[in-house]
């Protein structure tokens, strides 16, 4: 086997580890950087975090923002109270180990957390039809956010929340974490760069549009407002223990299933929102199309559409689509002189110099979930935009929608991405948002 094989059979091996540091300087947030150095640095503080919605996300990512240094997490928000005293013994046991004194409280109305004058951010992971208002109220209370993806339930939700953090000078980053992952940095760089030519498509496998709710009702669990959990919702949904996953304190038993709203038109958007939040997002971000968006939507079906198909202003085609046997979770982009494609956990491209090169693959780190909520806290403390801004993950998320609108009228649709509206489409702009609940309004 030739030395460059070698060399190219152990970074994808590296790759499968899950990280890959080859971002370069600049691109990706170190913990140093966030605690501040040098003389433009920020005067080092103890940043103190609310986190809203305290189910299987949130847990996942109080693990990671508990332990960031000169990071204090004070507050958590639920409407299932067993949630909130899960977050709660977790947040204790962490600082008692720690030997620090850390008064954490908890909330059943959010309201009441972004109340606080002495929390300076928070974190969102609600059901997506919270997200905007939830964010929105943040933006009001001089909190700064860092908000799960996809962005908000409609664009037009997105519209009024991208005013909102611009007005109140807010801090918000989208929870697209893939873009601090360097393997999909790496993909990203080579693409930008030309290496592989003029891109034509792009291969972005995410899944299916959502499909009519078809769960039937079960009895409210006590401790749980399931009003509250539905507040804007005009749909009348019943409770379903898949809807937010149950938990038991003793024995410790956390989520089995991710919340299941997300596969259901009346809740959520099916795969298309859910994993093309990721992968259409790196997408875009390849092809230069951030902040813009798609002219022409085509949903699968559609006469001989196979794959749902985004036309762009630049000639290039995405579509959702696999690119291997496996349907990997990815994207694959294709170039006049060549293509590569990444996953999560894969990078692979049709020419060994389109590889990262790898000095020293024992001191390699970097990217992933971790380098992304330091990135967030980096962000709030030097008051600049984190690498997945509100534009950003405004644009993503209409991305999305798009899809799911073009599949829920069974038609092309053709969008204005710099005005975000349909063209000459009074059907398609009924879809721009929906109509909430007595009671609540954007």
């Amino acid at each position: 086997m030739s030395e460059n094989k070698k060399k190219q059979l152990s970074r994808r091996n590296f790759l499968g580890k899950g990280l890959l540091g080859v971002a370069g300087a600049g691109v990706l947030p170190s913990l140093s950087v966030a605690k501040g150095s040098g003389p433009d640095a920020p005067a080092l503080q103890t940043l103190r975090l609310g986190l809203i919605g305290l189910g299987r996300q949130n847990n996942g990512m109080m693990g990671s923002f508990i332990t960031i240094p000169d990071v204090e997490i004070v507050a958590g928000c639920d409407v299932y109270d067993i949630k909130r005293e899960r977050f709660k013994q977790r947040a204790d046991a962490y600082y008692k180990e720690q030997g620090k004194t850390v008064q954490v409280e908890v909330y059943e109305n959010y309201h009441d957390l972004l109340a606080r004058k002495d929390i300076d951010a928070v974190v969102i992971a609600t059901p997506d039809h919270w997200h905007a208002l939830i964010a929105i109220d943040a933006c009001k209370a001089g909190k700064d956010i860092y908000l799960e993806k996809p962005l908000t339930f409609t664009i037009r939700e997105g519209q009024e929340l991208v005013k909102a953090v611009r007005q109140n000078n807010i801090v918000l980053a989208t929870g697209s974490m893939q873009r601090s992952y360097a393997n999909f940095q790496h993909a990203v760089r080579m693409v930008q760069k030309g290496r592989i030519g003029k891109i034509s498509k792009v291969y972005a496998c995410s899944g299916g549009p959502p499909k009519p709710f078809d769960l039937p009702a079960e009895q409210v669990p006590a401790g749980l407002n399931w009003e509250m959990w539905l507040g804007p919702l005009k749909a009348d949904i019943p409770y379903n223990h898949e809807l937010n996953p149950p938990i038991s304190i003793n024995p410790p038993e956390n989520e089995k299933l991710w919340g299941a709203w997300r596969w259901y038109k009346e809740t959520g958007g099916g795969l298309t929102t859910d994993w093309g939040a990721h992968m259409f997002d790196i997408a875009q971000w390849g092809i230069g199309m951030d902040r813009n968006g798609p002219v022409e939507i085509i949903p699968a079906g559609y006469q001989n559409t196979q794959y749902l198909t985004f036309n762009y202003p630049n000639g290039v085609v995405v579509t959702e689509q696999p690119f291997d046997e496996k349907e990997s979770r990815g994207c694959k982009f294709f170039g006049a002189d060549g293509w590569i494609e990444v996953t999560r956990s894969s990078y692979n491209a049709s020419d060994p110099s389109l590889y990262p090169v790898l000095e020293n693959e024992k001191d390699m780190s970097g990217g992933g979930s971790r380098a992304h909520h330091v990135d967030f806290i980096d962000s709030v403390r030097r008051r600049k935009d984190p690498i997945a801004p509100v534009e950003v993950g405004h644009s993503t998320c209409v991305t999305c929608t798009l899809g799911n609108i073009a599949y829920e009228l069974m038609r092309p649709v053709k969008w204005d991405p710099a005005n975000e509206k349909f063209v000459n489409d009074p059907e398609a702009e009924k879809h721009m948002h929906r109509e909430y609940r007595a009671g609540y309004r954007l």
